[in-house]
């Protein structure tokens, strides 16, 4: 038999047993909403242009690129709970230093989104 020549629907084998998808972590619907309202105003101030999404058994990673072709500035993470583990969520740099962790995403997200405020004297 020459690879091709049936359909994998036609193959009577026995029973193969397909072991279930392992459980991965994802941000929740209100999670994904903060973080894209926060990618649209800085992609609106030209501050951002790109950004990857991942999900992995252990996290979920929203990456930030300030152009395609570099390695991401920042990273929006949310990791399973583990016991010892101090936050949810954390925002890593480039450089892979944690700006900020915690349980609270609209909290971590703030080393982000920080605005500009006018001093006077």
């Amino acid at each position: 038999m020459v690879f091709g020549d049936t359909e994998p629907s036609a193959w009577r084998g026995g029973e193969v047993r397909v072991p279930a998808p392992a459980s991965k972590v994802t941000f929740s619907r209100r999670e994904f909403d903060r973080i894209l309202g926060l990618y649209g105003r800085k992609v609106a101030d030209g501050e951002w242009h790109d950004y990857a999404i991942d999900f992995l058994k252990d996290r979920a990673v929203f990456s930030v690129f300030r152009r395609t072709s570099e390695i991401p500035i920042y990273r929006i993470e949310k990791h399973s709970r583990l016991p010892r583990q101090p936050g949810g969520f954390s925002v890593v740099s480039a450089t892979g230093h944690v700006l900020r962790r915690g349980q609270e995403l609209d909290r971590v997200l703030g080393a982000l989104d920080r605005s500009l405020r006018v001093v006077t004297g």
